[in-house]
């Protein structure tokens, strides 16, 4: 039985109009973008276009890519939350979605979703560039169709082959600046298409109970702690290792890779604390496994920072 199936009748709330006021639905279709994921999102793109031009960009250039990708992220968050509206009606963290509280109908988010990809590929492909406005619309389609549709309630490799969508921003960036894509962008795709997994599998540590119940087989799900934190120390290493090929591809100067080389070493310490932990047999609150998810989110904000910053310190 299928995770569609076993939603049982009457789980997705209705609201009439009369009971779903301007303010609270304008909250709701914010939602629906999956506003906190595009803030890290548009944290990789920015700082890689202060790479691209070796200095400042053209604000006007950084305004319309930001515009143009918050709008293409948030059409497939929009298409997410559709298509898992059944299982987000099932999982704690998410039954306060939109779709499932019955602020956003079904037929009004998928309006919503695809809106805002045709108006954000139309405003990247005049405003930005034709490259641009492809890279983010392949991310879009990736994300929605391989990992939600294809990947996500069918293995467990889901989050790192979905990753790929996360992924390109950093391509989307570099080719706002440039109009074509390089190594330096290549390189830190890779950094995010390594980060991701360790990112999120804390977390899905974290909420394994809601996961197994709706059967979507995240690893936490069909392998034990054991593994996967023997899998989180993995990719981490490869993470801090392809993280340092920016300088000697002579993309940075010096400021980068000192920057890169702390945040990986205190990176792979919460990474080893974690696979330690579960090798002893800690479970629970011990476990401690958050602290490597929160920890991700602030090493790939530092780390795209003194991307931002190292050409000014040539």
């Amino acid at each position: 039985m299928t995770a569609v199936e076993s939603r049982p009748v009457g789980s997705l709330s209705t609201q009439s109009h009369s009971h779903r006021p301007f303010g609270a639905r304008a909250k709701a279709f914010l939602a629906l973008t999956k506003p906190r994921v595009i803030e890290l999102l548009l944290m990789t793109t920015v700082p890689v276009m202060f790479l691209a031009a070796e200095g400042v960009p053209d604000l006007w250039l950084v305004l319309a890519t930001c515009v143009g990708g918050f709008m293409s992220a948030g059409g497939a968050g929009a298409f997410n939350m559709y298509i898992d509206r059944d299982i987000d009606a099932l999982m704690d963290r998410t039954s306060q979605r939109p779709l499932v509280t019955g602020m956003v109908s079904p037929r009004e988010c998928l309006v919503f979703a695809y809106a805002l990809t045709v108006v954000s590929t139309a405003w990247l492909w005049f405003l930005v560039n034709p490259l641009s406005s492809m890279l983010a619309l392949s991310a879009l389609v990736f994300y929605v169709v391989v990992y939600t549709m294809l990947l996500k309630r069918r293995t467990a490799q889901n989050i790192v082959w979905g990753g790929i969508a996360g992924c390109m921003p950093v391509f989307v960036g570099w080719s706002a600046v440039t109009n074509s894509v390089s190594w330096a962008g290549a390189v830190l795709f890779l950094v995010i298409f390594f980060w991701t997994p360790p990112h999120y599998w804390p977390l899905s540590m974290k909420v394994k109970d809601d996961y197994e119940r709706v059967g979507v087989p995240m690893l936490p799900v069909v392998a034990g702690n054991k593994v996967v934190a023997r899998q989180i120390v993995l990719y981490s290493w490869v993470m801090v290792g392809v993280s340092l090929l920016l300088w000697p591809l002579g993309y940075t100067g010096w400021f980068y890779p000192v920057v890169a080389a702390a945040l990986g070493a205190f990176w792979l310490k919460e990474a080893h604390g974690l696979q330690t932990r579960a090798k002893a047999g800690v479970t629970g609150a011990k476990l401690k496994e958050m602290r490597l998810f929160h920890w991700s989110i602030t090493y790939v904000s530092l780390l795209f920072v003194a991307v931002a910053v190292d050409p000014f310190l040539r």
